[in-house]
């Protein structure tokens, strides 16, 4: 399934997430951490830039888009615990990289998947479920929230609605790349919100990472 450069690259990406790991997670490395964690990004926009020359001018450019305001999110949440205003910053930034995703997304809808109506009802289901646990910790964030997790749902049903006009690993590692986006997200917004938990710092970068990784690698097999 992967290209001899796509294996070397996944190699790369995967030592990289490992080292954000460890530097997040170990005190006396954190301040690497401040170089590991945009680094990932920097490292996937690197590669679509260098692989994604067959696809048409405006998905290249709208991906792009998606992928910087993503790092701006990054480095704008590493320093959330000195002010709520980098936290605000990084939501608007990551709302606007799920914008550009959708664009994207919805240049290739198919409009004969007569299953999105499903798909539509299970997100919303989980999405109550979600905020549920997170209301009464939201304060004056309740509505950036609820916005941010309606943009979020929309980016997974378009990614849903590809299925049919693009080839099938395309579309699959392009849903499943928004399914562990909406993963990650409901683990640092519980994590934040709700309750702490320790395994947050753990699992909220993998999966984050990794629907990166998907969506990008699955609209260079578009």
């Amino acid at each position: 399934m992967l290209t001899k450069p796509e294996k070397t690259f996944s190699i790369i990406f995967t030592i990289i997430l490992m080292a954000e790991l460890i530097c997040d997670n170990i005190e006396s490395l954190n301040l690497f951490h401040y170089f590991t964690k945009p680094l990932i990004l920097i490292l996937l926009i690197w590669f679509f830039l260098k692989q994604v020359n067959h696809l048409d001018t405006k998905t290249k450019y709208i991906t792009l888009f998606a992928l910087l305001f993503s790092l701006t999110g990054d480095i704008l949440l590493m320093f959330s615990g000195i002010s709520t205003y980098f936290f605000i910053g990084g939501l608007f930034a990551f709302l606007l990289a799920h914008g550009m995703y959708i664009l994207v997304f919805l240049k290739k809808k198919n409009n004969n998947n007569n299953k999105v109506g499903f798909l539509i009802l299970i997100l919303l289901t989980y999405a109550a479920i979600v905020f549920y646990f997170l209301k009464d910790g939201l304060g004056d964030l309740l509505v950036p929230v609820i916005i941010y997790l309606l943009t979020i749902l929309t980016m997974a049903i378009m990614a849903f609605s590809r299925r049919g006009s693009v080839s099938e690993i395309s579309y699959i590692l392009v849903f499943l790349g928004a399914l562990f986006f909406i993963t990650s997200d409901s683990l640092l917004a519980l994590n934040k919100f709700y309750v702490p938990f320790k395994l947050a710092d753990i699992l909220i970068m993998p999966t984050y990472a990794i629907a990166q990784y998907l969506i990008v690698l699955g609209l260079k097999k578009q």
